[in-house]
């Protein structure tokens, strides 16, 4: 994501970008890469992959299989079309027009790169704070839950994930399309960049995300000791805490060790009026553009139907014989037997 930086432009020549050299004040790829450039960009290349891979066996298995045809899971596959389109646009275009060069010489790509930066990463964030609405009224409203969250519901969030997403998006991106020397309105470009948008981007949706995760957490607990005191199988339901718990630090810690130290840095850098080292800078931005890498093996390659739906297209059944009816659960527990 690529938000409005106090960073001396000279600095930025200086620290020099492994892949990039400064030609006739240009600031272009090297056509002699060095050993570190190829492995840099063969790493990005494979997360790039691997995102894409990932995000598109949830988005075929959500469309082709009926049982995978719920509220809940329509909401993952929105997660996952925003993560794939991260993969295919926001990777490549990170890849050729690096923080480095950008900083440097802002041309029209950056500023394409920039826009579909902020869009989707944000559409992603929303869309995991969309979800954690959904684990809530599933763990702590039950009952009401196919009420509550029906398509209408899960349409309107999704509809609200991306609209908010493109508003944050023109917001931030309209400042940097002026070529003009920044006067009075400088102050409020730079107020909609660095303060309104990590605020509906990051920190509000992290904010509703704690609050809710950890009323999860709780409620699961309660049901654990509530179902221990009327059961003998105390072992079975420390399994099924010990599940719950280990869900919601794999969800809640990938997205924090991902996107925190990203919007930290950027919130805190412009108030100290100090060069930011771009080394850094670039890191940052790409860890947190792996959380759409990690999305689909938290959100989806835990749950064993999600799993058994893998499993099936990887190995190219779905072009032998018709299993948009098969019972994913009970086809897990079948490979299960066989071994």
């Amino acid at each position: 994501m690529s938000l409005i930086l106090t960073v001396n432009r000279t600095d930025a020549v200086a620290a020099l970008h492994p892949c990039y050299e400064i030609n006739n004040f240009s600031y272009k790829l090297t056509t002699t890469p060095s050993a570190v450039c190829v492995m840099l960009y063969g790493f990005l290349t494979l997360l790039s992959l691997v995102t894409v891979c990932g995000n598109l066996l949830v988005i075929i298995s959500v469309f082709y299989f009926k049982q995978l045809h719920t509220p809940t899971n329509s909401l993952i596959l929105s997660l996952a079309v925003a993560d794939l389109l991260v993969g295919i646009l926001v990777f490549p275009f990170s890849m050729a027009f690096s923080l480095s060069s950008c900083m440097h010489h802002e041309g029209l790509f950056c500023k394409v790169r920039g826009s579909f930066d902020i869009l989707l990463s944000t559409c992603s964030i929303l869309h995991l704070c969309c979800i954690s609405i959904d684990r809530y009224y599933a763990v702590c409203q039950p009952l009401t839950y196919t009420f509550k969250i029906n398509r209408r519901v899960v349409f309107i969030m999704t509809s609200f994930s991306w609209g908010v997403s493109a508003l944050v998006g023109v917001g931030v991106t309209i400042p940097k399309l002026s070529s003009e020397q920044c006067e009075e309105t400088c102050f409020i470009d730079e107020l909609m960049a660095n303060i309104v948008g990590p605020i509906l981007s990051f920190y509000l949706p992290v904010v509703i995300m704690l609050c809710i995760y950890l009323k999860i957490f709780l409620v699961a607990q309660k049901q654990a000791c509530s179902i221990q005191t009327r059961m003998k199988g105390g072992a079975t339901v420390s399994k099924m805490e010990r599940k719950s718990t280990k869900t919601l630090a794999i969800v809640l810690g990938g997205f924090l060790l991902c996107w925190t130290p990203f919007f930290l840095c950027f919130s805190f850098i412009p108030l100290t009026h100090n060069p930011a080292p771009l080394p850094v800078l670039e890191t940052l931005n790409w860890l947190a553009l792996s959380n759409s890498m990690l999305n689909p093996f938290i959100y989806a390659f835990f749950y064993s139907w999600f799993r058994s739906a893998f499993k099936i297209i990887i190995s190219g059944k779905i072009f032998q014989c018709d299993f948009a009816n098969t019972n994913l659960h009970s086809f897990e527990i079948s490979k299960s037997n066989l071994k």
